[in-house]
């Protein structure tokens, strides 16, 4: 397993994060509507829209996680997508050396697939969270789905900067 990485800017980054006051704040039906719609739209089990804290990922929307809050950083596959430029997509964790042996895959929610893009605060000089969709079984998104993604995607991030 390759531990997400850290960003150079990381103190200007969660600076921008805490500016927002949305962490660890309670759920809003505005962003459940967005990870309902992403869980019926891609038919998988689990969406959420995650902010990325220092050490952990946490999650101000998610879909079918039960109850599931959080989770640790440094392992999350949000901390990967965070990092990129476009739509993070894993078709087969299982196959890719970043993931393979990660507890999430292992183990419960045995994530076999994963998409993510990136949430940026107001200025968009700084990633603060992901929005993503994850499923157990592999797959491969169509060109139509990366662009539903990323519309979705959008739609949060203009929630999280409202």
């Amino acid at each position: 397993m390759i531990l997400a990485p850290i960003p150079k800017n990381e103190d200007a980054r969660l600076k921008a994060l805490y500016k927002l006051k949305i962490l660890n704040t309670p759920p809003e039906e505005r962003f459940d509507e967005i990870t309902r719609k992403a869980v019926r739209m891609f038919n998988v089990p689990i969406s959420t829209v995650t902010l990325i804290d220092r050490d952990k990922e946490w999650y101000k929307s998610c879909q079918g996680l039960g109850g599931v809050c959080c989770g640790p950083r440094d392992i999350s596959f949000c901390g990967h997508a965070m990092m990129t430029e476009n739509v993070f997509i894993v078709e087969d964790t299982l196959k890719d050396n970043r993931f393979f042996d990660n507890p999430m895959v292992i183990g419960a929610p045995r994530i076999r697939f994963y998409a993510g893009m990136k949430l940026y605060d107001k200025t968009h000089l700084y990633p603060i969270g992901v929005f993503c969709i994850k499923d157990t079984v592999p797959r491969k998104l169509s060109i139509k789905e990366v662009a539903d993604m990323i519309e979705l995607a959008e739609e949060a991030e203009r929630e999280i900067n409202r």
